[in-house]
């Protein structure tokens, strides 16, 4: 979610938590009506939301797609504390094919496919890819991802809710959505990381809140990396997981006071179910929401990611492949030193509030020895917010309009390929749009929308694009010596 600071005398220390994924006449009346009437309500879903720092993850309420279809899962969980002993079954389900239309574009595929016919679970130092909106539109998801691609990035990030897929109770797995999109992006030529978490406010989940849910959430991990398990034969290709969302904050944790050791247990299991399911894909734990409050609400990041590592003995083997962070700019520049972001009021008055921020996180890594490992960028951008003041005095009112926007992203990329490297992975920023911020007629109104490296449009028309996808999309092209297809004539000479 997005973070929300209030600008007072008291938010040096203050977090607002929420506020940096397709016979007979009257019977076929019926069903033509039924159907239209599926795809209205389907239009009108709301989608996931990207976490800009903190996040919103949300899913249309009481929304159900096709029933949910039996599916071989894992063992019942159990509530033991070891690791669950997973015994995948053969899935009855045949390899779906890609659409007419994608077989008909075959795209450039930059990179070696592995074993299965997949992009490799790999990241480059840094690698770039962009939060995106992919689960209810089909359309959409298709020209987002050919935008994403032709732009330059590698990676998409995408949400996999778990109550949308297995909602409807233990074991009913309802691929329907799932599927399209995993093999959309794989025919788009483009790696994707899987956030796996819940919908904060959904408290009524019949596997419950975590940490209790682990052994459910352990089994949920374990079918969804088995059925996209990137081998020969495989429905798709998930290369990268990213276990739940900001458990520093209440409200993403069970609504109770943030507990480590409470997370890497739910990450361990998390952890094993993944690799007995596909060894070589990514697993990424979960960012942080930046924010100076500790208490029953809120615990500082770098003092969550230091009792993380204190939890797991002072190492990470058998917890995470990465550690995820967040590094929302705020109201300052990439390169500032965090320490002037403390000095100069301008900035917020925390390390927190500055991208490089995200230095601090590496030194905790480094003081457990820890250095072998990436840090993979779950989060970062900067808002041009003018509307919503809880936002506004980091956005516009810094100085930070469309156009500054789109430096401050490139130059955050620059920041950390020469400073960064080799330990910084994927840099996931946000985020491409998403069309539910259309759907009150003002989309100013929603935070969000000040994020985006693009303008919300319906589909199909023609995009209408930032600054920032146009300086992105020169910049990363550029890194692989050809030009951004969609640069105005004069900037693509």
């Amino acid at each position: 979610m997005l973070l929300r600071i209030i600008r007072n005398p008291e938010y040096y220390d203050a977090i607002l938590t929420k506020g940096l994924t397709m016979t007979l006449r009257p019977r076929l009346f019926i069903g033509i009506l039924l159907l239209t009437l599926i795809s209205v309500a389907a239009c009108g879903r709301s989608d996931e939301k990207p976490t800009t720092t903190p996040t919103k993850t949300s899913t249309p309420a009481g929304e159900t797609s096709q029933a949910p279809t039996e599916t071989p899962v894992p063992p019942t969980a159990t509530a033991t504390s070891e690791p669950p002993t997973f015994t995948p079954e053969p899935e009855e389900t045949a390899t779906p094919t890609a659409t007419e239309e994608q077989a008909d574009t075959p795209q450039p595929q930059t990179e070696e496919a592995g074993e299965g016919g997949f992009l490799p679970a790999t990241m480059e130092s840094p690698d770039f890819g962009t939060q995106a909106f992919l689960w209810w539109r089909p359309e959409v998801a298709e020209r987002d991802l050919n935008l994403i691609r032709e732009g330059g990035f590698h990676w998409v990030k995408q949400t996999f809710a778990w109550e949308n897929i297995e909602g409807a109770g233990k074991g009913h797995l309802d691929w329907s959505f799932s599927d399209r999109v995993v093999q959309q992006v794989n025919s788009g030529n483009l790696k994707l990381l899987a956030r796996i978490s819940i919908d904060p406010q959904k408290r009524d989940f019949w596997a419950g809140l975590p940490p209790a849910s682990a052994d459910h959430f352990a089994d949920y991990v374990f079918a969804l990396a088995s059925r996209y398990s990137c081998k020969p034969g495989a429905v798709g290709c998930i290369q990268g997981y990213q276990i739940w969302n900001e458990p520093n904050l209440s409200r993403e944790w069970g609504h109770k006071r943030p507990n480590p050791a409470e997370y890497v247990y739910f990450l361990g299991r998390a952890y094993a179910a993944i690799k007995q399911a596909n060894p070589n894909a990514i697993v990424v734990s979960a960012g942080m929401a930046p924010t100076g409050d500790d208490n029953e609400y809120a615990m500082p990041d770098h003092v969550f990611y230091e009792q993380m590592y204190e939890a797991m003995g002072g190492s990470s083997e058998g917890y995470f492949d990465a550690l995820g962070v967040h590094g929302v700019g705020f109201a300052a520049p990439p390169e500032l030193d965090p320490e002037v972001a403390v000095t100069d009021e301008r900035y917020g008055g925390h390390r927190f509030f500055s991208f490089r921020h995200v230095e601090d996180i590496r030194a905790v890594m480094e003081k457990y020895g820890d250095t072998d490992k990436k840090i993979v960028l779950l989060e970062f951008g900067w808002t041009s917010d003018n509307v919503n003041p809880n936002y506004r005095w980091h956005g516009r009112d810094a100085g930070i309009d469309f156009e500054v926007q789109a430096e401050y992203l490139r130059r955050a990329y620059e920041w950390a390929e020469a400073n960064w490297h080799p330990w910084i992975g994927l840099m996931s920023l946000i985020t491409m749009p998403n069309l539910e911020w259309l759907s009150d007629g003002n989309p100013e109104d929603e935070e969000q929308f000040w994020w985006g490296i693009m303008e919300p449009s319906p589909c199909c028309g023609p995009p209408t694009f930032r600054p920032a996808y146009i300086e992105l999309c020169q910049y990363l092209n550029a890194r692989e010596g050809q030009a951004c297809i969609h640069a105005p004539e004069e900037q693509g000479q």
